[in-house]
């Protein structure tokens, strides 16, 4: 699995968020961007790790962030994830993976004992020249926002 990392420029890309309104990275051209991915909405791990965000939206809004989240969910899941915690930021429904592929988190993960390919939880901090500037590989999904404004 190769990632993209710090000092690396982020190629642009298009996919949908969960209204179908077509979101590219150029959108947040001249924005510090939090890209954070996530395995499946409305499990657990992603549940912890997005309302962390939307609780501590306000504080990173002050740091000058925008975020995006990103799974390989269909539109339908992410609207019915974002409607029902209210996350104040878009989620991409990125079905045929391509944010998830240019980002490099799309690889082989182990769960009890089992091997199988899925989505790395990783997040990625761009400055407003597109550039990634951070990358948490470690997320504490009940901690998250923590790990970002440290």
């Amino acid at each position: 699995m190769k990632t993209l990392g710090i000092g690396d420029k982020v190629p642009n890309f298009t996919t949908k968020d969960q209204d179908g309104k077509r979101i590219s990275l150029s959108d947040y051209k001249g924005k510090k961007l939090i890209v954070f991915f996530y395995p499946k909405a409305n499990t657990p791990g992603c549940t912890e790790e997005a309302c962390n965000l939307k609780d501590n939206y306000k504080a990173l809004q002050e740091e000058g962030y925008e975020l995006l989240g990103v799974s390989a969910d269909s539109e339908k899941e992410q609207k019915k994830f974002k409607d029902k915690f209210a996350f104040p930021f878009p989620l991409l429904a990125d079905e045929d993976k391509t944010v998830i592929s240019i980002f490099g988190v799309w690889g082989p993960k182990k769960f009890m004992g089992k091997e199988y390919e899925g989505i790395h939880r990783m997040t990625y901090v761009i400055d407003e020249k597109g550039v990634v500037k951070k990358v948490i590989d470690k997320v504490k999904t009940k901690d998250h926002a923590a790990q970002l404004l440290g």
